[in-house]
């Protein structure tokens, strides 16, 4: 399996030098060069599987491409890579890693929360830190991980790696743009390997630093620098999963399935689309947002225009770019990196570009998208609530409201709808109450979350400053 960059200026690579590298070195996202595919007959026993025995057969072909697995000189063998999802998941606190919860009538919740910040970028970074310390082992090396987050990225990366001897890791985040509880997950946790850096700024800011630092090159050498985002193609891959087993245990392959997933960077969506491309039968994936809908409008119109960013109360959900998104784009000028490279560069000069919607047709057919304001998030919220008498986070509902919109909208024969619970209600708990009237409350080992001790460093939305706080902390 080989890698090529979307912009088509990097050399290929294998599975290694994306883990290790993350952002290619032209500023493009790496993509598969071809799409492997699920047979159809291991697709329906992924619903008898143990979910790290599934992720290591969906996951496999990404890594080895088919081949015996062997090791090798980069590090990844078979065998290893079945030990470290089993030690991913075994930090889950649900056997199922990522259960279903039926809803209402072809309605369905796939529970992402269950792992140690309860959010569902654990799903992809316990694995990503083991992968990491495994392969800066073998080749006895030390890296330096940069991250940018909205609010629950940030604490699965340095959850996954706060114990690693090999890696130090700093974390962007807009300061007073996440949730407390968001913030304190990162900025009390101790280990003198983990750094937390509060942006004055947007998210959007925080983006726009990490690229540049990937794209200065002799920074980039000089820190051995790695990417923990979901630029990174070995985050995108674990999500991916997900979809195989809930499509699988809802039927698949004889049955087909639509997802509703509340997006900002469009990575967990996107990982949606690979598994359609690798033969899940997906019938429809929603894109889910709230006020900040530049996506929704775009599918639209092909417009792709920046607006301001504005805050609410699904706050991993404010973001205007998305860097995922430059994946799909690829795949919609079919592969050509002149016009993805085209229409990055408008974005940097004006703030916009342009698809012809006729290039849109085909992605239409897959792609639904609807837009949730605040008051359609706390409605959803407090329907589920009544409903079921289950608690849902503002992100969910925003992808139940699209889901339930998207379905009356385009009425059909009963296809199971799977909306994406990303995040545990107890992260958001104003929200919540707000919606519901009841307080969710924290799990065990978080409950004494609001009386530990915060570190971080708060800096401006400037590129320099950022890097000379990472060089002089490494040096410390």
């Amino acid at each position: 399996m080989q890698y090529i960059s979307t912009r088509g200026q990097a050399e290929p690579t294998d599975f290694f030098g994306v883990l290790m590298h993350g952002l290619a070195p032209d500023g493009g996202l790496y993509v598969p060069d071809e799409w492997p595919t699920l047979d159809p007959a291991l697709l329906r026993r992924l619903r008898s599987m143990p979910y790290a025995t599934a992720a290591w057969h969906v996951m496999r072909p990404f890594i080895h491409g088919g081949s015996t697995g062997d090791a090798g000189d980069r590090g990844i063998s078979d065998a290893t890579l079945r030990r470290l999802l089993e030690e991913a998941y075994a930090s889950f606190v649900h056997h199922s890693v990522a259960p279903l919860f039926q809803t209402g009538p072809d309605e369905w919740l796939l529970e992402l929360y269950h792992g140690p910040t309860l959010a569902f970028k654990d799903v992809a970074m316990q694995v990503l830190g083991r992968m990491y310390e495994h392969v800066l082992a073998h080749h006895d090396r030390h890296s330096t991980l940069v991250g940018a987050t909205s609010g629950d990225t940030g604490s699965a990366a340095i959850e996954a790696i706060r114990r690693s001897t090999r890696a130090s890791i700093f974390i962007m985040h807009p300061r007073g743009r996440t949730t407390e509880v968001q913030r304190r997950q990162m900025t009390t946790v101790q280990a003198p390997n983990v750094h937390n850096i509060a942006i004055e700024g947007t998210f959007d800011d925080c983006q726009r630093i990490l690229k540049a630092l990937f794209n200065d090159a002799a920074f980039r050498d000089e820190v051995s620098l790695s990417g923990v985002n979901s630029i990174n193609w070995a985050r995108v891959l674990p999500q991916v999963v997900y979809y195989a087993t809930a499509a699988s245990s809802l039927g698949a392959p004889d049955v087909e399935v639509s997802f509703s997933v509340p997006t900002g960077n469009f990575g967990d969506i996107f990982a949606g689309y690979v598994a359609k491309q690798m033969g899940v039968p997906i019938k429809r994936l929603v894109i889910a947002t709230n006020d900040n809908d530049i996506l929704a409008r775009f599918l639209e119109t092909g417009d792709h225009v920046l607006e301001g960013v504005t805050p609410t109360i699904s706050p991993s959900m404010d973001i205007q770019v998305s860097s995922n998104f430059e994946r799909l784009l690829f795949d919609i000028h079919d592969r050509d990196p002149a016009r993805v490279r085209a229409d990055m560069q408008a974005l940097v000069d004006d703030g916009r570009f342009h698809v012809d919607p006729a290039r849109l047709d085909g992605v239409r057919e897959l792609f639904g998208a609807h837009r949730a304001d605040e008051r359609q998030t706390l409605a959803a919220i407090r329907d589920v609530f009544d409903e079921t008498g289950f608690q849902i986070d503002p992100h969910t509902a925003v992808g139940v409201h699209a889901a339930r919109t998207d379905r009356t909208e385009h009425p059909d024969d009963g296809t199971p709808m799977v909306v994406l619970g990303p995040a545990h209600p107890a992260k958001f708990p104003a929200a919540v109450e707000r919606a519901t009237g009841v307080r969710p409350a924290l799990p065990p080992h978080l409950s004494d979350l609001y009386d530990r001790e915060e570190r971080l460093a708060v800096l401006p939305a400037d590129v320099a400053t950022v890097r000379d706080h990472i060089r002089a902390k490494l040096a410390g």
